[in-house]
């Protein structure tokens, strides 16, 4: 007869057990990475498979091919032009959005055979990185945000230079699309799961950006949980933080950053810097008109130019 389990061992293997069940459940399968056809691509590129090479994961590249009218709408000056002013800057405009199709197209390829990346539509056995190429004309905005809602994670770059998308492309798909978003430092990662610096408030939008950036915390070697608020709850609450993720099977540690006058956008930048952070994870914060970010500012800045990758959940 098989001898029974001793009670404490049976503890252990049901938690393991609900830990792997849990873990899968978050995981991130598949990730829309936006292609723009500009210089921005590589370092986007390298962010996308420093993400899913980890996970196991699906990239998934699109590109928002703009149409002449669309591209006008974000272009300055073109409005106010007529006759055969405006012909010759629609026809401008048609041919950029060509070339950088083509250019996206040409980038999607040469990346794919640096990383030997298998490119198919459906999942295969292989749980290694595959990749996927789609693109669509007109609409772009929609396009991206509806895209963005049937996949796991979006990574994006901030926009290098006039390409007929609004300059706030990167809010609206932030606040619009209800998926966390990976927005790419200007130059490529190395890794993403190293040190992951986890900017704590106690407000709901840390709390989404958390639990969606679970997957990537667990395969991360070292997590801080940093604190940036006067007063002496600041610690204990990172500290319960870092309790709730211990049940996750992830290891971390509080660290509180006493404010100094700065911006807490800086802080949280010397804070990653001083600790080697491969990631930052936050929440967005916004209130009133979309563009009116708070925390501190903290939220706006990152978006404007952080050093490293983000992940950002609003």
């Amino acid at each position: 007869m098989r001898a029974a389990a001793k009670p404490g061992v049976v503890s252990e293997q049901r938690a393991k057990t609900h830990f792997d069940r849990d873990i899968k459940h978050l995981a991130m399968k598949t990730i829309l990475v936006l292609a723009g056809g500009s210089e921005t691509d590589a370092s986007v590129f390298e962010t996308a498979f420093a993400a899913a090479a980890p996970l196991a994961a699906h990239l998934a590249f699109f590109h928002a091919r703009i149409s002449p009218g669309e591209a006008a709408a974000h272009t300055p000056h073109v409005d106010f032009m007529q006759g055969a002013g405006l012909h010759d800057a629609l026809h401008q405009l048609g041919a950029r959005a060509q070339a950088r199709s083509a250019a996206a197209q040409r980038h999607f390829r040469a990346f794919c055979g640096k990383h030997d990346i298998d490119v198919r539509n459906t999942p295969a056995r292989d749980p290694g990185v595959s990749a996927s190429w789609h693109e669509e004309l007109g609409d772009a905005i929609e396009r991206m945000m509806l895209r963005a809602r049937h996949n796991d994670l979006v990574i994006a770059g901030r926009p290098s230079g006039a390409d007929g998308l609004p300059r706030d492309l990167i809010e609206r798909l932030l606040f619009g699309c209800g998926r966390p978003l990976l927005l790419a430092p200007p130059r490529a990662p190395r890794r993403l799961t190293g040190t992951a610096l986890v900017g704590w408030k106690e407000t709901a939008g840390a709390a989404r950006a958390l639990t969606a950036a679970l997957p990537l915390l667990a395969k991360s070697k070292r997590v801080v949980i940093a604190n940036i608020e006067e007063g002496a709850q600041s610690l204990p609450h990172a500290a319960d933080v870092v309790r709730h993720l211990a049940w996750h099977g992830i290891a971390a540690e509080a660290k509180r950053i006493p404010p100094d006058g700065r911006p807490v956008s800086l802080q949280l930048e010397s804070a990653a810097a001083d600790c080697g952070a491969d990631l930052l994870v936050m929440g967005a914060y916004g209130r009133g008109p979309m563009r009116e970010l708070i925390f501190g500012g903290c939220t706006q800045h990152v978006l404007a130019g952080a050093r490293l990758p983000v992940f950002l959940m609003h």
